[in-house]
């Protein structure tokens, strides 16, 4: 990323920044000045040997924040008294990415103690991830505590799925707060990652039982899926999101989108349903990575305003895993690490 697009970046995000009041970038600068670095180290030697890793850490915090708010609830495994929101729809054989949120936390925990809360790192974690695969850095606002609880049901209703009409997916931004242009800009995450094979084969062969595939599909990019993906084959086979340039930062989701060269249904939605206000967001996007950028950026730091703990509410945990005082007795993993 060039270094006019970081400036921007920055400023931009610290004017945004003022209009929530409950947050600050500024929040460890006393008690752990060097929070957002360390995290930074972790993800950038997770980086050498798991590519897909940024994206992974990008969407924990998305789908943190679409359930009870951005406060570390989705990091929580099963217990005597917890549903894991990892066994929750959408992230069940698909979230991934917690061992290198644990590896935050301890390297956090050795230096700062106690300080840094499991929602702020998922939070910076999905900055410097963008950060480091060519996108824009903001200054991330700061100060969200653990919650103590989890609600898998809660997240088998609010996160979006890759299944879902555009209609469908503006009611849940919307439930959130976020708009259309909050939809597309937030979408366009998939400029990076995977998706495995169950969440597009749908538009393969029998499309709506229509016996055919999804007419908005481009067809060589439907060849290329179908030999991919054949019917009655391996579920969780994994393939590029964005098939232009599939581990980096940039605006050829958009432009992917106007091919008809979108993966998933969810994506594709935002530029093939006719008459929809998100066409236009789209190609904008598409023609001008620098809006692209910022409209990301404002629409990240706008879903990490969503209910978020503060002052006393909930806990810092010791564990992102657990929360304070649970035992080991009685905690069971969350879900299979296996795809995006």
């Amino acid at each position: 990323m060039g270094l006019s697009h970081y400036i921007l970046a920055t400023i931009f995000s610290s004017i945004l920044v003022s209009g929530f009041s409950q947050l600050s970038p500024s929040f460890y600068d006393e008690t752990c000045p060097n929070a957002t670095s360390i995290v930074r180290g972790v993800i950038e030697e997770a980086l050498q040997t798991d590519p897909r890793i940024a994206a992974s850490l990008i969407r924990l915090h998305f789908h943190d924040c679409f359930v009870l708010g951005c406060d570390g609830s989705i990091l929580l495994n099963n217990t005597d008294t917890i549903e894991s929101e990892q066994q929750a729809l959408g992230n069940n054989n698909s979230a991934r990415g917690f061992n290198v949120v644990d590896d935050i936390k301890t390297a956090l925990e050795n230096v700062c103690p106690g300080i840094v809360s499991c929602a702020d790192i998922l939070a910076i974690a999905a900055e410097e991830s963008v950060f480091l695969s060519g996108g824009p850095s903001w200054a991330v606002p700061l100060g969200r505590r653990d919650s103590t609880i989890a609600n898998r049901s809660l997240a088998n209703i609010t996160l979006p799925s890759p299944f879902e009409t555009l209609d469908e997916l503006k009611r849940k931004f919307l439930d959130q707060g976020l708009d259309s242009t909050d939809l597309v800009a937030l979408s366009g995450g998939h400029t990076f990652g995977k998706a495995q094979c169950f969440t597009f084969s749908q538009r393969l062969f029998d499309f709506n039982n229509t016996s055919n595939p999804d007419p908005t599909l481009n067809t060589t990019l439907l060849e290329t899926l179908r030999q991919l993906c054949p019917q009655g084959g391996n579920t969780s086979v994994l393939t590029d999101l964005d098939i232009s340039t599939p581990n980096a930062f940039d605006n050829n989701y958009f432009s992917n989108l106007q091919a008809h060269n979108g993966v998933l249904l969810s994506d594709q939605v935002l530029f093939s349903t006719t008459g929809a206000d998100t066409i236009a967001i789209v190609n904008t996007f598409g023609a001008d990575q620098t809006a692209f950028f910022e409209s990301f950026v404002a629409s990240m730091i706008k879903m990490g305003n969503i209910s978020p703990l503060t002052g006393s509410q909930g806990e810092i945990r010791a564990s992102c895993s657990r929360v304070n005082g649970d035992s080991l007795k009685g905690i069971s993993s969350g879900g299979a690490s296996v795809a995006e």
